[in-house]
């Protein structure tokens, strides 16, 4: 296998480790901030990671969908095409998800929320699409560490 071609993947699986590990820090260091946000102090601890986290995996989904179509086309002929196949329709549906429903929360949020009870129903809306989110993540990340896992097993089967 060409240099090149290892190096595009081990790129894919660095993204989907990045998301991986955001949603590992999501579920277990930011959910369990949630029913201490308040309506005077969510702003700041919400609104700017967000947007800069947004900003940020705007480009790593684009490098990502460019690597994924490149693995789909140099694994198309072997027996784990079904990788980036599965990659690439996990990291659709996570992008679709935070587009069309978990942007309309940020949204909400960086508009300002003066309402506790709405806040905590926002929050609650938002954290549970992450869930959602996060497990498409897992999901990318397994796929991907199964390709590297059978390439090591291959190379070493002959042993």
């Amino acid at each position: 296998m060409p240099r090149t071609i290892v190096v595009n993947n081990a790129i894919l699986f660095l993204c989907c480790s990045i998301y991986l590990g955001t949603g590992i820090s999501l579920i277990f260091f930011q959910f369990p901030l949630e029913p201490k946000l308040t309506v005077e102090n969510y702003y700041l601890i919400f609104v700017e990671p967000v947007d800069n986290a947004t900003r940020f995996f705007t480009y790593m989904t684009v490098v990502m969908l460019i690597t994924g179509v490149i693995m789909l086309a140099t694994e198309w002929l072997s027996g784990i095409r079904w990788v980036p196949v599965v990659v690439l329709l996990a990291l659709s549906a996570s992008t679709l998800t935070t587009i069309y429903l978990i942007f309309p929360h940020n949204e909400a949020l960086r508009q300002g929320i003066t309402d506790p009870a709405k806040l905590a129903e926002t929050f609650s809306a938002w954290a549970n699409l992450n869930r959602v989110r996060v497990s498409l993540w897992v999901i990318m990340w397994l796929a991907m560490m199964y390709y590297f896992v059978r390439l090591a097993y291959d190379a070493r089967a002959d042993r």
